[in-house]
Formats: C-alpha cells, sequence, structure tokens
C-alpha cells in the first residue's frame, strides 16, 4: 500500500505513556491544546489482533490528531495490527524501540531491539506497505554497553531504509538490566545534543526530541536544530502546560483561558463517560496535577482521589473539589 502524503504536524506531542494516555487522558488533554499530537499508550500486536480491540485501542474522534504506538517484533502481526489501527481511524502509527520493562524485553521488543536494526527495518517496512497513514519509530539512543554516539547513528542508518522518515528519539540509554523502568527515566544521563548532531547528519529525516524535558519552557529552549519536541511526565503531572501549546508553538489562539474552565469545558465528556458505566475515578485521575502550584491545589488533589472512588460517585466531587481552589465560583454557584 502507497503511504499517503504525511501531513501531520509534530512540532509538539505528548508522549505515549503506560497507564497514563488512555483515552480519557487524551480527551482531558485535547481539551488544553487542539493542536499537539497526542499518543496512546503502547498497544502490544498480538492484543489488538487477539483481543477486545474497541476496549483496547478505541478513541474518541474528537481526540484528533492521535497516533497509537505499537509493540511488538514480528513483520507479519505488527502490519496486521497496523492495520486493524489505521482501520479505527488512528492519524500515525508509531512502533515501539525505547520501553525498557522485564515484560516487553520477555517478548523481544521495546528497548531491546535497538540491537537489531535490521528487524526493526523489517517490522517498519511490513507496516508501511500494510496502510497508507505514516509510520514511525519511537528508539533511545542505545542500550546497555553500545556507545550512543555509534549505535543511534547505525539504528538510524539501518532502519531509515525501510523508508520511515521520522524518529522520535529518547535521548538516554536504555540498561535492560539492573534498573527499573522508572530509573531508566531517569539516571541514565540525557544527550541532547547527540540528537541534534544526528539531525544535523540527517537533515533529510524528521527528528523529535524526547526525554527528561522538565517544562514547556525547557521544551521550546531545546527544539533547536529539531524537527519537534515530545513531552512526557511533565505534560501529564502539570497538565496546565499545555494550555500555553497552541500559542507558543502553533501561533494560535489558546482554547482555555484558566484551569477552572478546562474543568468546566471537560464535563460534558465526563458526564457522558459516567452515563455509559464509566467509573469516575478513571477520569478524574487525570485530571489531579491541572492547579499544581495554585492556592488550594492540595485539597483539589485529596477530594478526587478519596471521593473520585467511592461507588456512584458523580460530577457532584469535581464540584466539591473545585470549590477548593474557585471559592468565589462555589459561592456564586
Amino acid at each position: 500500500m502507497t503511504e499517503a502524503r504525511d501531513t501531520l504536524d509534530r512540532c509538539f506531542s505528548v508522549a505515549p505513556m503506560m497507564d497514563w494516555t488512555d483515552r480519557h487522558c487524551r480527551a482531558f488533554h485535547r481539551v488544553l491544546t487542539r493542536r499537539a499530537l497526542l499518543y496512546t499508550e503502547m498497544a502490544v500486536d498480538q492484543a489488538v489482533i487477539h483481543g477486545d480491540v474497541d476496549r483496547l485501542i478505541g478513541f474518541d474522534p474528537a481526540e484528533q490528531p492521535v497516533a497509537i504506538q505499537l509493540g511488538g517484533a514480528d513483520p507479519v502481526t505488527l502490519a496486521e495490527a497496523s492495520k486493524i489501527a489505521e482501520g479505527f481511524g488512528y492519524a500515525e502509527i508509531n512502533l515501539n524501540v525505547g520501553c525498557p520493562s522485564d515484560r516487553v524485553q520477555s517478548g523481544r521488543f521495546g528497548a531491546c531491539l535497538m540491537r537489531e536494526p535490521a528487524l526493526v527495518r523489517d517490522c517498519l517496512a511490513a507496516m508501511r506497505e500494510a496502510v497508507s497513514v505514516p509510520v514511525t519509530v519511537k528508539s533511545r539512543i542505545g542500550v546497555d554497553d553500545q556507545d550512543p554516539e555509534t549505535a543511534l547513528f547505525e539504528f538510524v542508518e539501518t532502519v531509515s531504509s525501510s523508508g520511515v522518515r521520522t524518529f522520535v528519539v529518547h535521548a538516554r540509554k536504555a540498561w535492560l538490566k539492573g534498573l527499573s523502568p522508572k530509573e531508566n527515566r531517569d539516571v541514565p544521563p540525557l544527550d541532547y545534543d547527540l540528537v541534534r548532531r544526528l539531525k544535523a547528519a540527517r537533515p533529510d529525516l524528521e527528528i523529535i526530541l524526547n526525554g527528561g524535558l522538565s517544562s514547556l519552557d525547557q521544551a521550546l529552549a531545546e527544539a533547536g536544530g529539531l524537527d519537534g519536541v515530545m513531552l512526557g511526565r511533565a505534560a501529564y503531572q502539570t497538565p496546565w502546560a499545555l494550555s500555553q501549546v497552541d500559542s507558543r508553538v502553533f501561533g494560535e489562539a489558546d482554547p482555555v483561558a484558566d484551569p477552572v474552565a478546562v474543568v468546566e469545558a471537560y464535563r460534558p465528556y465526563v458526564e457522558a463517560r459516567l452515563a455509559e458505566g464509566v467509573k469516575l475515578h478513571a477520569i478524574t485521575r487525570h485530571m489531579l496535577g491541572l492547579f499544581a502550584g495554585r492556592p488550594g491545589a492540595r485539597k483539589w488533589r485529596q477530594v478526587l482521589s478519596a471521593e473520585a472512588n467511592r461507588p456512584g460517585a458523580g460530577w457532584e466531587v469535581v464540584e466539591a473539589a473545585l470549590s477548593a481552589v474557585a471559592p468565589d465560583r462555589a459561592a456564586a454557584a
């Protein structure tokens, strides 16, 4: 199948994060930014093929632009999973070559694939052949005792022969033995300059920087010489930062004026999901950091954490939490 011309703007994206960037999180983030490219959690190819696909990768069209990240190491099953994902309407399909968890390693995919660039090339070529939407790859700069200066450049040289033009690079090594997934996000040193050198050496490729970016300010400061940046934990833990993306990155009006407006704009989505039987906590857990650094933020978190889990919890819990950070609004209600 011929890949359609890639028109996605990847100047700014929110990273795929396991247990975090589910459909409720993405719907919440979309309230904050119309333009950022959003990603799913990693979905394993076999689960997409054989599992409850609607539950696993279903999404609301309002989340667009949204990309799916797949995990796997077999060209045939990745191609089949890619076809299924394309049928759901995803704007991009991304292959995970960066996750260091034991579960991923046991399946011979994720970061351990950094050692097998020819296999990654074959997987991506099969995925591109199966779909017409863009196919991309997210990697580390190396694993274990690899020299990143050599490993990353050789990896990209081999993998780009698949026809894939977009590389999202988490600018840390992954240590597959001896460090937990959490430690792999913090302990190995960052090397943003290496990623910039990759871009300078391969100007024909789209190179996106990821890893350790603690704020929107830092992300934009490190974006020089690159095609885009991907923000991860900072986007999740302090989501209000996303409210400035449209103006600061894309030169467009931001969609919300303050965090309270975010909550109000998100309400129709929340109430629609509650009506479908979704538990309130599954939705509001993504909102805990919205008021970070503002008066009442701790009470906001406490109310949502304690009350959203109770049976039958509804929008009134969110209103109660709002009273801690917007008392004037509560008094007027």
